[in-house]
């Protein structure tokens, strides 16, 4: 009896045994399987953040080339970079590491999109010089371009004074003896001198040329100037003779023989478009006044 109760003991400790063993083996097994996917996971994570280190280590690397952003600051992310990069070849990875490396990487990652940021902004105001620069240039460029039309202008007026001063000095003129100017109406086709302003219709200019033999035979060209009380330039028929930027009333063609020569001529206007005052009619030859009269209209 003692002997079947002895093997019957041995039985149940031989399982109790094999069960440890049993349990031991699928513990084992349990703690190899999760620390393998533990492994995988951080190889997998190890990989992903050598990428983006590399990714961010290049982006430094085109930025210092570029040379727009602050050396300093690039020094900085370069070396933290490439010290990450080290520390992720050489450690041994645990999930506190890990944690701890991703979070590096996020602040160097918004740091890299500062200098990113940094450098568009840079490349913007680049751009924008440039266009002022070019607009500029081209506004410089006609400023030049307008102030040798203006040069040229005004040498070829000083050449133009220059002539006419020396044509003045050479130049021998008519000699008035007398200068007239008056108003007329007009009456059944008849024109009749009248002194009421509103009634005038045509103003006659009248002078009488003194006898001079060395002028005789030629064609001369005389101008009447008829001004108003406000000393505006009367028009013929709402005509001007714009001569070298001179403005007359009438143009008067005379063929001098030399001797003393009377000429009359005159300037039509509506009727009533004269106010009473004092006129003055001004005689030219060219651009030289010869002789100069006032009238008065009332």
């Amino acid at each position: 009896m003692d002997s079947q109760d002895t093997k019957f003991n041995y039985k149940i400790i031989l399982a109790a045994l094999t069960a440890v063993i049993v349990g031991i083996l699928i513990a084992f097994y349990y703690s190899y399987a999760q620390s393998r996917t533990q492994i995988s996971f951080l190889e997998h994570e190890k990989d992903l953040l050598v990428k983006d280190l590399t990714l961010m280590k290049a982006d430094v690397d085109r930025l210092s080339a570029l040379d727009e952003v602050n050396d300093i600051e690039l020094q900085t992310s370069r070396y933290k970079v490439q010290q990450l990069l080290d520390s992720v070849g050489k450690l041994t990875f645990t999930i506190e590491k890990l944690r701890e490396y991703k979070t590096e990487l996020r602040r160097l990652g918004a740091k890299n999109d500062s200098l990113k940021l940094k450098n568009d902004f840079l490349n913007y105001n680049n751009m924008q010089l440039a266009e002022k620069y070019e607009a500029s240039q081209r506004e410089i460029q006609k400023i030049r371009s307008t102030n040798a039309a203006l040069a040229k202008a005004e040498a070829l007026q000083r050449d133009q004074i220059q002539d006419l001063n020396k044509e003045l000095k050479t130049k021998k003129y008519l000699a008035l003896e007398t200068t007239e100017g008056s108003g007329y109406r007009i009456r059944g086709g008849r024109p009749i001198q009248t002194n009421k302003a509103s009634t005038v219709k045509r103003l006659k200019g009248r002078v009488i040329i003194a006898p001079d033999n060395s002028l005789a035979n030629q064609e001369r060209v005389i101008y009447f100037q008829f001004l108003g009380p406000n000393m505006g330039i009367i028009e013929d028929n709402a005509n001007t003779i714009n001569v070298n930027g001179n403005v007359y009333s009438k143009r008067v063609v005379v063929n001098f023989t030399g001797e003393q020569t009377q000429v009359e001529d005159y300037i039509s206007i509506p009727e009533g478009s004269l106010e009473s005052g004092d006129y003055i009619l001004n005689v030219f030859e060219d651009q030289r006044l010869l002789q100069t009269s006032e009238f008065q209209l009332k």
